[in-house]
């Protein structure tokens, strides 16, 4: 399993890839591997400033459904188009093609509280 040093995470799983005051937002590979096949990522809050832990979405795979927790507050400026027909690239590429939005930081300082790649290793026990 990959977890790219250069990218944040959260103890629910996001990934988090910070480009100057904006921010590219994922489920992880654990994450993902977790789940299972996903067929359908739901996501309705582009334009909306959403709170850091709130819910901007959902993840449905074949074995079940799981909320998308926002890792940081932002407002959400883009959601990924090529989800709607292939969600599977949640799976496929977790990291890259798979991201689910792209938001505007609201409060750049809350990246320094979000886990680095070892410390969310060592929470999922790998």
């Amino acid at each position: 399993m990959k977890f790219p040093a250069e990218l944040k995470y959260t103890k629910d799983h996001e990934w988090v890839r910070v480009e100057g005051n904006h921010a590219y937002v994922g489920i992880t590979e654990f994450a993902q591997h977790e789940l299972g096949d996903i067929v359908y990522v739901d996501i309705n809050s582009l334009g909306k400033e959403v709170a850091r832990e709130d819910v901007f979405g959902t993840v449905e795979a074949v074995k079940t459904v799981s909320d998308l927790f926002m890792p940081l507050t932002g407002r959400v400026l883009e959601i990924n188009k090529k989800l709607d027909a292939k969600p599977e690239l949640v799976n496929i590429d977790p990291y890259g093609d798979g991201w689910m939005v792209k938001i505007e930081l609201t409060d750049a300082a809350q990246v320094e509280e979000l886990l680095s790649a070892g410390d969310y290793k060592t929470q999922i026990g790998v």
